[in-house]
């Protein structure tokens, strides 16, 4: 039972993770507060399905079409918009002014999803098959999440810690003034970011579309996990916001276990605000770090 658990607990980790780390790099590279985060994990899984329910697309075919489309939509949104805005506004004005245009455009994305889609949930089976092993029992939909999720933000590691221009990503998440000192390219880092921060949502939607229903409105409560998991990781903090995914995975599984899933958004909340009073900055943060 208890391994049952943590193996349920670590896949839905592994997929708040994904999250975390991809609404990580937007804010540690731009500090955009990207609160429409999810929606693009809403649109990703609307692609799968229907790609899968018209064309007889296999999801995993959806995991390179949906990531691709959402990346461009990061593209284009920092090239139309949030280029100009970086230019214009410093300091923690960016914050506040990308907290009201990310809450404009996901009204829009949902009002959009909900105009052409409707309201009704939408769902396909794929993967659905049960696995089991060492006494614990699994959907294979479940496993290829988890596989999805530690490869994708393996490649993203692998590309901040072993690329040069990783490297600079990495430096102008810690420092942004002396980044732009020492020479680093500081437009391709925020569209490196835009590009795989959203990419990578898509990419999660696509895998949580073969275990859950799709609505306009299921990316809310992704994009209020993110959040907490990245408080609880260290705002900016990559490595933080993985180890935070799989904490708050593990707590929602083992509390939705011991109470019942009426409590869950309790939970995550709880934590939220816990972390708020007792670590500002994080478990893994730095005090006074920007």
């Amino acid at each position: 039972m208890i391994a049952q658990l943590v193996f349920v607990g670590l896949t839905t980790g592994a997929i708040y993770a994904l999250i975390a780390v991809s609404l990580n790099l937007i804010y540690g590279t731009m500090r955009l507060l990207n609160i429409g985060h999810g929606d693009m994990a809403m649109v990703g899984a609307y692609i799968s399905f229907w790609l899968f329910t018209l064309a007889d697309v296999p999801p995993y075919v959806s995991f390179l079409i949906a990531p691709a489309v959402s990346g461009l939509f990061g593209l284009l949104l920092y090239r139309g918009m949030f280029a100009g805005l970086l230019r214009r506004v410093q300091g923690d004005a960016v914050e506040g002014s990308s907290l009201l245009v990310f809450f404009g455009i996901s009204m829009v994305v949902q009002n959009s999803a909900s105009l052409l889609f409707s309201g009704t949930p939408r769902a396909y089976r794929y993967f659905d098959g049960i696995v089991e092993f060492g006494g614990i029992a699994v959907t294979e939909s479940r496993l290829v999440a988890l596989a999805v999720a530690v490869v994708a933000i393996g490649a993203v590691l692998a590309f901040l810690k072993f690329s040069i221009w990783g490297l600079g990503v990495r430096a102008l998440i810690q420092n942004r003034a002396a980044s732009a000192i020492v020479g680093i390219n500081v437009d391709f880092a925020f569209t490196f970011a835009s590009v795989v921060g959203f990419a990578l949502a898509g990419l999660a939607g696509a895998v949580i579309s073969m275990y859950q229903a799709v609505t306009p409105f299921m990316g809310g409560p992704y994009t209020t996990v993110g959040f907490v998991v990245i408080i609880l990781g260290g705002l900016g903090n990559i490595n933080g916001a993985i180890i935070g995914g799989l904490v708050v995975g593990l707590l929602e599984t083992a509390g939705i276990a011991l109470t019942g899933p009426n409590f869950r958004d309790l939970l995550i909340y709880g934590v939220f605000i816990a972390v708020l009073m007792l670590r500002p900055q994080g478990l893994f943060g730095r005090k006074g770090a920007h």
